[in-house]
């Protein structure tokens, strides 16, 4: 589909809604489901609908800057699309379609490590587009060595280790279906990410010379001990709600790691953020920049390349009118003065409790 005919999606909702009817059952229970009771998705939603905003009035907004700077990129949206595994599942362009999305639209790209067309092929695709590569520990010292030296000369401009995958969840909608991704059919090497340890990034960081993001933090504890450690990034996550189940939602991690980080790194959180207001309530609560994956991935499914860019498009649209409606003219004029937390919650949270005109009983 071209970025013409993916204009005529006027809201996030039919988005959504295209990308369901695309998908198979097995691809969107993929795609939206969580592990075990699914209650660490809802709590994602769920800590960021218990926000509400306190706008401030009489501010001249007529100009709104959505703008900002990570990883030595300006960015035309605070966004980095998270990496999602098994993206060929959702559209044949796969990692090569985000990437030039994220290009066009001014945002990150963090690619998996199990999703094609792999780091050179991805990074060939989009050579100006912010780029990192997210690993998935499946062998020893040298193995990581060899990727992260490949994903330096291809040029990305981070790394990231997932650290919340110490043992692979149970997804019972994956499970009722008896569905298992590409990646890990015959895959190997499960011990050496639940072997992952402290000792394990000094050694990265002493002999890799590329900034480095952790995702999976969920305390403020470990967030001290990777600044410690020299850690880039700190990425406040529960993998989507897909790995420990009965965890706490992100927005309500991330108080703490703000607290604890002192500024000493960077911030990225993900974890349901759906809609331009979640970026802003993100930004507003010490994050640096917000991880959007399932959202994405919608709209690789509903419209390939183009689908993915109108998603972006979107989202900058309903950050810049929130912008302007709290009183602020750019993402730096946001404080934790402009949220109310413990706000009263008129829905009830799900994976697509956001968008409310969906029928979300599937």
């Amino acid at each position: 589909m071209s970025i013409q005919s993916a204009s005529r999606f006027e809201s996030l909702h039919e988005v959504v809604r295209q990308a369901r009817l695309n998908l198979n059952a097995n691809a969107w229970d993929y795609l939206v489901g969580g592990t075990e009771t699914e209650t660490t998705l809802r709590r994602n939603r769920l800590a960021l609908d218990q926000i509400a905003f306190r706008p401030r009035v009489l501010n001249d907004v007529s100009k709104v800057d959505t703008s900002t700077a990570f990883l030595d990129h300006k960015l035309q949206l605070p966004i980095c699309i998270a990496p999602v595994g098994s993206l060929e599942t959702f559209h044949p362009d796969c990692g090569a379609a985000v990437v030039k999305a994220a290009q066009a639209a001014g945002v990150v790209m963090m690619l998996s490590s199990v999703s094609k067309p792999g780091l050179e092929a991805v990074a060939e695709a989009a050579p100006d587009a912010c780029r990192v590569f997210q690993l998935y520990v499946r062998g020893d010292d040298d193995w990581v060595d060899d990727i992260a030296s490949r994903a330096i000369a291809a040029g990305y401009d981070a790394f990231c280790l997932t650290v919340d995958t110490a043992h692979y969840s149970r997804r019972e909608r994956d499970i009722d279906k008896r569905f298992v991704k590409s990646w890990r059919q015959g895959a190997t090497g499960f011990d050496y990410q639940a072997a992952l340890s402290w000792s394990q990034i000094v050694r990265f960081k002493e002999k890799h010379a590329i900034p480095l993001i952790l995702k999976g933090v969920a305390t403020a504890e470990d967030a001290l001990i990777a600044v410690d450690h020299g850690v880039d990034v700190i990425y406040v996550s529960n993998h989507g709600g897909r790995q420990l189940d009965h965890g706490r939602g992100t927005m309500d991690v991330l108080p703490e790691v703000v607290d604890a980080v002192k500024g000493q790194a960077k911030i990225m959180i993900d974890g349901s953020f759906l809609r331009g207001s979640d970026i802003v309530k993100g930004i507003a609560a010490g994050a640096d920049c917000i991880g959007v994956g399932r959202l994405a991935v919608m709209g690789l499914a509903a419209a390939g390349e183009a689908g993915v860019i109108r998603v972006m498009e979107l989202l900058r649209e309903e950050t810049k009118i929130c912008l302007g409606l709290l009183g602020v003219t750019a993402l730096e004029g946001l404080t934790q003065a402009h949220l109310c937390r413990g706000a009263p919650t008129v829905t009830e949270p799900s994976v697509l409790s956001a968008f409310p005109l969906l029928d979300s009983s599937r």
